[in-house]
């Protein structure tokens, strides 16, 4: 598949996955900790992490459909 035919929800949700994502890895690594209370915790990057995920998932669901149709019309 061309990347200029990914869906541009693909591209959003990826790239907010990434973000978080990275957020949380930083997270559990401790390097977070002076930037927010709620980051104080060891166990703060978890739900970055969790969430990185979901925004994979809802950016793989256009993409699927997307391939599914172009493979319907081929």
């Amino acid at each position: 598949m061309n990347p200029q035919h990914w869906p541009r929800t693909f591209v959003v949700f990826t790239a907010l996955g990434i973000i978080c994502l990275l957020a949380g890895i930083a997270a559990l690594a401790g390097m977070l900790k002076g930037v927010h209370p709620l980051f104080n915790d060891d166990m703060a990057g978890w739900p970055l992490i969790v969430s990185a995920i979901a925004c994979f998932l809802t950016g793989a669901f256009p993409l699927v459909l997307s391939r599914l149709a172009e493979r319907e019309g081929a």
